[in-house]
């Protein structure tokens, strides 16, 4: 890592001298009255170090603004719901771009966002049912929105977005309050959407310009809870595509680590991932690429280009200090912790880490 971004969030400059064992003889009382133990001491440390780290971080995302984070050169794409969902998908894929908010002309208003990972879903959905796939063809975006939910649906089916003078930390409370991944950016004055940001967005902001003297971040992500590490899914190269897209729909999951016959993760696979939509010739073609194994797809996975759903590991007991400097090498969506063995024991999101500061 360059040294520019050695010390994106702190230094060596330590709080309070760091965690110094105390002097027995400055302890205080316990609320029993007791003398307190050294060990108290360090806990109560850790405790008002942590509270100082959160404290930092809040201030700066509520003393920056939305449109800081919207990019000059950034474009956006709007739906009208009347056309065809097919045709939606592709052309988030040829503009390279995860989400389009949803515009209704009958009742002039935004009403909801679609994203790579619906159509997806919804093709997944279709292929179960006996209605042939290229019916998909016909359907608008509006047909699916008024469609039964076991035919899939939007996940952002309603229109929750930001003022442009909205304060980042605003977004992210609002982003964490109603469970979604992207959020339009609009300008109140005739509703037109700048930009739709997400967690990733704001972290990449947070970790160029934040900057902070005292060492705030020196606890491990695992201790300070910030990402999974029970019930964690995983998944094998040998398994359907078909049954890992079900996997990941059923538990809510954005990605899966991929792991060997030993249980080592050697990949990790994505919900949004359209390998298998973009070697398709038509809709029937990609039907029957759901039936091929996970690992013939990442073979087909470009590796010409880096994304931010790359494999990307670290220990879970990796400090948040180090994580914020992953961050700003690599810009990952999420870290996969192994440990010695390389066997995956937690998963850590971007969105995690943005929710430990504000939720």
């Amino acid at each position: 890592m360059d040294a520019a971004n050695s010390s994106v969030v702190g230094s060596s400059v330590p709080i309070g001298g760091g965690l110094q064992p105390p002097d027995v003889n400055d302890l205080g009382q316990d609320v029993n009255g007791l003398p307190k133990t050294p060990s108290q001491s360090i806990l109560n440390e850790k405790h008002v170090i942590r509270g100082a780290g959160k404290e930092a971080i809040n201030e700066f995302l509520d003393t920056h603004k939305a449109f800081e984070v919207i990019r000059t050169s950034g474009k956006v794409v709007v739906f009208d719901v009347r056309i065809s969902v097919q045709l939606a998908f592709y052309a988030l894929v040829e503009h390279d771009m995860q989400a389009a908010p949803l515009w209704d002309t009958s009742i002039r208003e935004f009403v909801g966002l679609m994203t790579v990972t619906d159509f997806i879903s919804i093709l997944r959905r279709y292929s179960q049912t006996s209605i042939p796939i290229s019916d998909l063809a016909s359907k608008s975006i509006a047909d699916i929105i008024t469609a039964p939910p076991e035919m899939g649906k939007l996940k952002h089916d309603i229109f929750d977005a930001a003022d442009v003078s909205a304060t980042l930390g605003q977004c992210c409370r609002l982003m964490h309050a109603k469970g979604v991944d992207f959020l339009p950016v609009i300008l109140p004055s005739d509703a037109r959407v700048l930009a739709c940001i997400t967690y990733t967005t704001i972290l990449e902001y947070l970790v160029t310009h934040f900057r902070e003297q005292r060492r705030l971040f020196d606890d491990s992500i695992y201790d300070l809870n910030i990402g999974t590490y029970e019930n964690i899914v995983t998944v094998k190269a040998e398994q359907p595509l078909r049954d890992v897209l079900s996997v990941i729909e059923s538990r809510g999951l954005s990605a899966v680590p991929v792991v060997d016959d030993a249980g080592v993760v050697v990949n990790v696979y994505s919900a949004s991932d359209i390998t298998f939509l973009a070697t398709a010739t038509d809709a029937d073609s990609a039907v029957s690429n759901l039936s091929l194994s996970l690992g013939s797809i990442l073979s087909q996975q470009r590796s010409d280009v880096s994304t931010h759903d790359r494999l990307y590991t670290c220990s879970r007991n990796s400090t948040l200090q180090s994580v914020f400097e992953i961050f700003a090498s690599v810009k990952f969506n999420r870290l996969i912790c192994v440990n010695e063995e390389g066997r995956c024991n937690g998963i850590m999101s971007a969105r995690d880490l943005v929710s430990y500061f504000v939720g």
